[in-house]
């Protein structure tokens, strides 16, 4: 099934006002609809759950599950027993948020379980199916800004991932002042590229974030720069204003290497010049890594800035 990017993703893209990247205490009734549909192209449908005994089962397993760990007979509101898939269709779409992703991490096993059979649906492209539908869910979980994912056959929040909690909260609070507006909104444009899947924009909104946080110290504390000054420039203004004292350069020898090498290089190389005849393509494990690099770098910056006399 195809995730599409359509003309309301791209305005909530440029309109859109969050305080964090992701948030944990609901299960949108937009993601719960979608995931029926992952679920329905993966595992099956109402019609082929009354017609293939396999699907039925898969459905019936999951159901019987979920029934025995809350301590029902039905799965409310259901008030009879019928067609599994209707009976978790109608639980799913009320369900309490946790019990809601009992039911994703089930199901979701289910499919990287059962449908890479081929007699699963007689489908020739069975593995393709699970793979996408798997792959499906992670994408609606970021696009609709729940923070978790489906990893390794368990469903996992994004921020029990320490990077997330010790790096990117941080940098999105430190930077969330009138004087670091402009990198504060950057830097959630790369994390709302990140999550509808553009990840050289994302990469490219890393870099104009980190020049904008120096560009910002700069003013906040007078130092002089060029206003076409890229991270290079940047990076001989903070250090010859002692933004890093000098008796900690010479244990952080490598600091400077790292601010001029990581998050530039990763976007002039990925996406930031033209990309030549082949299409390059920036995989989401760069990506993610460019983004915690490139919190953990404004977190540094910040708190840098804070400590000054």
């Amino acid at each position: 099934m195809a995730v599409y990017d359509t003309f309301s993703k791209r305005r909530q893209r440029l309109t859109g006002d969050t305080s964090d990247v992701y948030q944990y205490e609901a299960i949108p009734k937009k993601l719960r609809v979608q995931i029926i549909h992952i679920l329905s192209e993966a595992l099956g449908s109402k019609q082929q759950c009354d017609a293939i005994t396999r699907v039925e089962n898969v459905y019936s397993l999951i159901v019987k599950t979920m029934r025995q760990e809350i301590g029902v007979f039905l799965l409310p509101p259901s008030s009879r027993s019928g067609n599994p898939f209707i009976e978790l269709q109608e639980y799913f779409l009320s369900a309490p948020t946790f019990e809601c992703l009992d039911v994703i991490e089930l199901a979701f096993r289910a499919i990287d379980q059962f449908t890479r059979n081929y007699n699963y649906m007689m489908k020739h492209e069975f593995n393709e199916r699970a793979d996408e539908a798997l792959a499906d869910l992670n994408i609606r979980f970021k696009e609709n800004g729940v923070g978790y994912q489906f990893v390794d056959g368990e469903i996992v929040r994004v921020d029990s991932e320490l990077i997330h909690a010790e790096a990117v909260k941080p940098a999105l609070r430190l930077l969330n002042t009138k004087e670091y507006a402009g990198p504060h909104e950057e830097f959630l444009s790369a994390y709302e590229h990140y999550r509808q899947g553009k990840n050289k924009e994302a990469l490219n909104d890393c870099l104009k974030a980190f020049e904008s946080t120096m560009k910002a110290i700069c003013d906040k504390r007078g130092w002089a720069y060029k206003p076409g000054d890229t991270a290079k420039a940047l990076i001989d203004v903070i250090y010859a204003e002692g933004l890093v004292p000098p008796f900690w350069q010479n244990q952080f020898a490598s600091l400077r290497g790292l601010l001029e090498s990581s998050i530039p290089t990763g976007r002039n190389k990925q996406s930031g010049h033209g990309q030549g005849a082949t299409p390059t393509t920036v995989p989401d494990h760069m990506a993610a890594y460019m983004l915690h690099m490139t919190a953990s770098t404004l977190v540094f910056l910040t708190a840098a800035e804070q400590s000054l006399a």
